[in-house]
C-alpha cells in the first residue's frame, strides 16, 4: 500500500494551501457489459420504433442513472405486469423473468420484447436440461435477487433449491446418492461461489454442474482487475447502485485485499474527508454504471485534489450480444 499523505486543516491542501497529489488508478475492465449494453439499447429501439410510452418490468439493469436517463426518453418502470395498459410495448428486465411473466403477457396479448442477458438465459435453459434428466437443483444466489426469482421460475416447483453460502450446503438433506445438478447466479463473488461448489462437491460427489462458469465474464473480469487494484490504493471507490450485486460484490473484493471500500452511486456522494489520508485512490464501476459516472468522479475528486491518472487494464473485452431480430428489421 502506498505512503499516505498526513492529516491537516484541510485534509487535501499541503500547509502552504495547495491541492495534494492524489494518484487514481482506475479499474479496466469496468462498467457496462455486453449484456446492460444490449437491454438498454432495446429499450431505447423500441421506444424509437413503438413511440412512448415503452413499459419496463423492473429496472432494467440496477442503475438509477440508467433508469432515470430512458424515464426521460419515454420508459415507464413497473412492478408487475398488472400495472402495464393493454396495447402498449412492454420489455423484461436483464436479469430475467419466471416463465409466467412472458405467458401472462402473451395471454394478455401484450407485444413484449425479453431484454434477459443471454448469459442469465443460458442458466435457464441448463435449469431446464438439469430437471429433464431427472436430477434436482441447488442453485446458488442471493435469495430475493431478480436473476435468482427468475432463475427459480424456470423450472416446477420442488425441483431446485436455493443456497448461499456453505453453511447452507451443510444444511441440506438429500439422499446421499440423490441425483443432483448446481448451478449459479451470475453475478456472485467468484471466490465465494468456489468455497460453495467444493462444499456441493465433496457433500455431494455426484453433483454435476455445468462445463463453462455460470459466473459471467464481465463479473469475474471485475473482480480480476479490483484484485489488482485494491493492494495498491488506500481507498477503493466502486460506483454501481445498492441493489446491484456485482457492485457489491467489488466492494467485498476490495475489502479481502485489505483496503478500505466504498460503494457510491454518483460523484456527489462523495465526501471530501474521505481523502484524509490517502494517496493512492482506486477507482472501478459495476456492469450497470456507465462510463460517463466514471469521468465525473475523476472530475470531482480533481476539485480536492492535483489527480495523476492511470488505468490498469487486465483484460480486454471483446464481448457482443445481438438485439431481438425484430428490433433490427
Amino acid at each position: 500500500m502506498n505512503t499516505s499523505f498526513p492529516a491537516s486543516a484541510d485534509a487535501n491542501r499541503d500547509a502552504s494551501g495547495e491541492k495534494l497529489p492524489l494518484l487514481l488508478l482506475i479499474a479496466a475492465p469496468r462498467g457496462f457489459c455486453a449484456g446492460v449494453d444490449r437491454a438498454i439499447e432495446i429499450v431505447e429501439r423500441a421506444i424509437e420504433r413503438f413511440g412512448a410510452p415503452v413499459y419496463v418490468r423492473h429496472e432494467i439493469v440496477h442503475n438509477k442513472f440508467v433508469v432515470d436517463s430512458l424515464k426521460d426518453k419515454g420508459a415507464v418502470f413497473v412492478d408487475e405486469l398488472d400495472e402495464v395498459p393493454d396495447g402498449v410495448p412492454v420489455v423484461f428486465s436483464a436479469h430475467g423473468v419466471p416463465k409466467v411473466v412472458p405467458a401472462e403477457a402473451s395471454q394478455r396479448g401484450l407485444d413484449w420484447l425479453d431484454a434477459t442477458c443471454p448469459l442469465v438465459s443460458k442458466v435457464h435453459r441448463q435449469a431446464e436440461r438439469q430437471v429433464e434428466a431427472g436430477r434436482h437443483i441447488v442453485f446458488i444466489g442471493h435469495e430475493g435477487h431478480p436473476e435468482v426469482i427468475g432463475t427459480l421460475g424456470q423450472v416446477p416447483a420442488g425441483t431446485i433449491t436455493l443456497v448461499e453460502t456453505v453453511a447452507d450446503v451443510a444444511g441440506l438433506d438429500f439422499p446421499a446418492d440423490a441425483p443432483l445438478a448446481f448451478l449459479t447466479q451470475t453475478t456472485l463473488s467468484v471466490d465465494d461461489t468456489k468455497m460453495v461448489v467444493d462444499a456441493l462437491k465433496n457433500r455431494f460427489p455426484q453433483i454435476v454442474g455445468p462445463k463453462a462458469e455460470d459466473i459471467c465474464y464481465a463479473t469475474s473480469n471485475r473482480q480480476a482487475a479490483v484484485k489488482i487494484v485494491a493492494p495498491q490504493c488506500d481507498l477503493v471507490l466502486v460506483i454501481g447502485g445498492a441493489n446491484s450485486s456485482n457492485s457489491l460484490r467489488l466492494v467485498e473484493v476490495a475489502e479481502r485485499q485489505g483496503t478500505t471500500a466504498r460503494l457510491i452511486q454518483r460523484a456527489t456522494d462523495i465526501r471530501p474527508e474521505w481523502l484524509e489520508g490517502v494517496g493512492t485512490l482506486g477507482l472501478t464501476a459495476g456492469a450497470s454504471a456507465p462510463e460517463l459516472l466514471v469521468r465525473e468522479v475523476a472530475e470531482r475528486l480533481a476539485e480536492w485534489r492535483e489527480i495523476e491518472e492511470r488505468t490498469v487494464t487486465t483484460v480486454e473485452e471483446k464481448m457482443v450480444f445481438k438485439l431481438p431480430r425484430r428490433l433490427l428489421d
